[in-house]
């Protein structure tokens, strides 16, 4: 086995087609915390993230073949943790059962265009993960989708097995419900300072 750093990923990726067993440790090892991290948006057990996280690493090695260097090697092996993390989502019995009640929900709903969105501002991105892993898991798993990981809504609908419709208003109910939370938290910490 090489101990050598590769410097590309092109180099990586070739050297782990080839089941350099050091370079496969060394992509894990570049590649881990920031898809960990993506785990962690979707899957709140902590075991169920490690899980996740392993999955991922293994199907990506799976299709490292398929790799075609055309977009960075981070980017691939998020959306096949995306991918991933969903799938197991989708077998949790509680976002089957939200996202059929999303879809049962026909109201209308509309969120004002001038909507606050100074809330998410301050807060570090830590923060606001937390705060985005205590939505309900649907307006979680949408939210996430939309906001971070840059998906539109037909492709959630896709995803999710749901209309773009719907992902349109849960997505804004998601946003709706994240600053009402924030909002409520700051009030309640500006008050203890005065207390």
């Amino acid at each position: 086995m090489s101990e050598k750093q590769h410097t590309t990923e092109k180099e990586l990726v070739q050297a782990c087609l080839k089941n350099d067993r050091s370079a496969q440790f060394e992509l894990f090892q570049r590649f881990s915390y920031q898809l960990k991290g993506v785990c962690i948006r979707y899957i709140v057990d902590s075991d169920a993230v490690e899980d996740a996280l392993q999955e991922s690493f293994i199907r990506a090695f799976s299709n490292l073949k398929n790799y075609n260097f055309e977009g960075p090697l981070g980017a691939w092996l998020r959306k096949i943790t995306v991918n991933t993390c969903l799938e197991i989502c989708r077998k949790n019995a509680t976002l089957k059962s939200h996202l059929d009640e999303l879809q049962k929900d026909t109201t209308n709903f509309i969120v004002l265009s001038n909507s606050d969105d100074s809330v998410f501002q301050q807060l570090s991105a830590e923060e606001l993960i937390k705060k985005i892993n205590l939505l309900p898991i649907g307006f979680r798993t949408i939210f996430n989708l939309y906001a971070i990981e840059g998906y539109n809504h037909e492709e959630i609908g896709i995803m999710l097995g749901i209309s773009a419709g719907t992902s349109k208003s849960q997505y804004s109910r998601a946003r709706l419900k994240l600053q009402e939370m924030i909002t409520k938290e700051m009030e309640h910490e500006n008050k203890m300072r005065y207390v």
